[in-house]
């Protein structure tokens, strides 16, 4: 049966609420297929609003690949501000699709893309309006399959009793593999149900299904174990990587924002993965190992996505962007190729020692020149050695000097507060270098208008990560640190006009410490902060500490846990952590001894240019590190 739009309902209370664009649909490059001709039917959330989850890379690329495929369809949906969300509940109105405006709960798979914790209450709010339980114990046959992914999903705990399935790591063949068992069990006449279509997910031990493993505790509150409940499934999950990106040059057609977004650009991975061994950096150590795209597939992939799109800017994403093997071959190729055109080429937050002024040259040559992002991450020496960022302040100084000398004018710094071991002489250094870097720019320049920018976010621990045992910094302790940073900044009349601060205070880093290494039992707390009106947790407007606080202690009652055992505890080495039973394949022997290393101040190089030093990736997944350079170039266009 056809499933009826639900826009003709929607569409006139429409004027009623804020950027009414952003739910209509019809972008350029969406798609809208026959709903009785699909036999799995996909929708795919990112948990926030459109203008931050459009341009999302995982949500696009799982949306054309799925929609590629015979026999499937794929919609998607976007958190609803809070005054759509008031008038859905008056109208009886259901959680829906930008594509076709289609009721969320009548398809197979709701597939929710995590990239932050912080949007957990947003995924409670969709299901809500769905009709769907919140519980995935209370659902039944006719529930989509709610699956959750992204980079928040290497802990899934949290929010298990909500989900019924996750998956770890790359989505493009396992969303296929997905599919398929769908597919096979519905056309079988869907045998056992809901409970078998879980099982078959899970016997694969791809597919992470909560409900198939019982978690016991400790009478002090830490966790005794995490078991299969039953055969078959087996005792861990294993994350997915795709080895050859070439293979998977998405998106192809990218999504045109009808509403203004928070990138409007068109974004090609250039390279998955990093081995740079920065301690805090949860992605670097769940996307390892290293897989390049080749320069061909980068130069195929702009060309086709800038004539399907229109987008008159290319940034070419990577956790380090410039440390692809042929960066230099990269830039200059597609620099020629698009010269004398309005394209411009941008290169997220650059690494001090990958800068080079011909690079940042060639990607200036279409365009303006804007500021350089660079991120030291930590302000002193020392705290840089804790956290394995091998970058010293007179690198940083040279990198700027040359930048300024070559007719830049401004730096954008990237710094944590709150790392482990700090102390309130590593925050002020961060002022000092910033001084520093103004000097450097008058001397090099012998002007006064050079500015700095420094950005400061609060430090939260992740798991996979060696800080995943650390406690975590108070929010008092930071923000006494931040004050007096700023303090330090504005007090300087030499050089305080030309520094600008943006910085995080404390509390919401608490939370989203809560939300990153907890347990099931934080469930109780996510769905307390719902119930009593926490959406959009990400937004600071909308953020409240006291109704994470009073959330906490009412759904913690009676356990022998608190927000601070969950956040500001030091962890020990055999204590079993949340997600011990998810793998990542780090070995956990490898992330401790890191830890230790941390803690004495003792750098790892990269493992892309030394030899290996057992992180265990690539013989636990099968997997290895795949760099140029492959000596090809990028070829002019032809004239047509």
């Amino acid at each position: 049966m056809p499933v009826e739009s639900i826009f003709p309902r929607l569409e006139p209370l429409l004027p009623r609420v804020q950027k009414p664009i952003q739910y209509v649909g019809g972008e350029l490059n969406s798609q809208v297929q026959d709903w009785d001709e699909a036999e799995v039917r996909w929708a795919l959330m990112y948990p926030d609003a459109y203008e931050v989850g459009l341009p999302n890379q995982g949500v696009q690329i799982l949306y054309e690949i799925l929609n590629e495929r015979e026999g499937v369809l794929a919609e998607r949906t976007y958190s609803v501000w809070p005054d759509l969300e008031a008038i859905m509940r008056e109208h009886g109105i259901p959680q829906f699709t930008v594509d076709a405006h289609r009721p969320v709960g009548a398809f197979d798979v709701l597939g929710v893309s995590f990239s932050t914790e912080l949007g957990y209450t947003n995924l409670l709010t969709a299901l809500d309006l769905a009709g769907i339980p919140l519980e995935a114990a209370d659902r039944g046959e006719d529930h989509p399959i709610v699956l959750a992914g992204g980079h928040a999903a290497f802990n899934p705990e949290p929010v298990a009793d909500f989900l019924d399935a996750a998956v770890l790591g790359d989505g493009e063949e396992i969303a296929l593999a997905i599919t398929e068992v769908i597919r096979e069990w519905k056309a079988e006449g869907r045998p056992g149900g809901r409970d078998e279509l879980l099982m078959r997910l899970a016997r694969s031990g791809g597919v992470y299904v909560p409900r198939f493993f019982d978690v016991t505790y400790l009478p002090d509150g830490r966790i005794q174990r995490v078991a299969p409940n039953r055969p078959g499934v087996p005792w861990r999950v294993e994350k997915h990587t795709v080895m050859d990106l070439d293979q998977w040059p998405y998106p192809k057609k990218p999504l045109v924002p009808l509403a203004e977004t928070v990138h409007e650009r068109f974004s090609v991975e250039i390279f998955r993965g990093c081995t740079r061994g920065c301690r805090f950096c949860q992605a670097g150590m769940i996307t390892r190992p290293v897989r390049e795209r080749s320069i061909t597939t980068i130069g195929d992939m702009v060309d086709t996505g800038l004539k399907e799109s229109g987008f008159q800017e290319v940034g070419l994403l990577s956790l380090s962007s410039a440390d692809h093997s042929e960066i230099g071959e990269v830039a200059k190729g597609l620099a020629d190729r698009y010269e004398g055109t309005n394209t411009s080429l941008s290169l997220p937050s650059t690494r001090v020692d990958a800068f080079n002024i011909t690079l940042a040259n060639e990607f200036s040559r279409g365009g303006r020149r804007s500021g350089l992002t660079f991120a030291p991450e930590g302000g002193s020496e020392r705290m840089r050695k804790v956290i394995n960022k091998m970058v010293t302040e007179d690198d940083l100084i040279r990198t700027v000097t040359t930048a300024y000398e070559n007719g830049w004018r401004q730096v954008k710094l990237y710094f944590m507060c709150g790392l482990p071991t700090e102390e309130d002489e590593d925050v002020l250094a961060i002022a000092d270098m910033a001084k520093r870097v103004i000097k450097a720019g008058r001397d090099a320049t012998g002007r006064r208008d050079v500015r700095c920018t420094v950005s400061i976010g609060g430090f939260v621990p992740k798991p996979h990560t060696p800080f995943q045992w650390a406690a975590q910094c108070d929010h008092e302790t930071v923000d006494r640190r931040l004050r007096a940073l700023k303090d330090a900044l504005r007090g300087d009349k030499e050089y305080g006009r030309a520094i600008g601060l943006r910085y995080h205070d404390g509390q919401p880093s608490i939370i989203e410490g809560l939300l990153s290494r907890g347990d099931r039992r934080v469930g109780r707390v996510i769905r307390a902060v719902w119930e009593d009106g926490g959406r959009f947790d990400g937004w600071s407007e909308h953020f409240s500490y006291d109704r994470w606080t009073a959330g906490a202690e009412k759904a913690l009652a009676g356990e022998p846990v608190d927000l601070d055992w969950y956040t500001v505890r030091e962890r020990d080495e055999v204590e079993v952590l949340p997600w011990d039973h998810l793998d990542a394949g780090l070995d956990r022997e490898w992330l401790w001894q890191d830890w230790q290393d941390a803690v004495d101040e003792t750098e790892v190089e990269d493992c892309r240019w030394t030899p290996c030093y057992d992180c265990g990736v690539c013989p636990t997944m099968g997997t290895e590190i795949q760099i140029g350079p492959t000596g090809k170039k990028l070829l002019p266009l032809s004239v047509v």
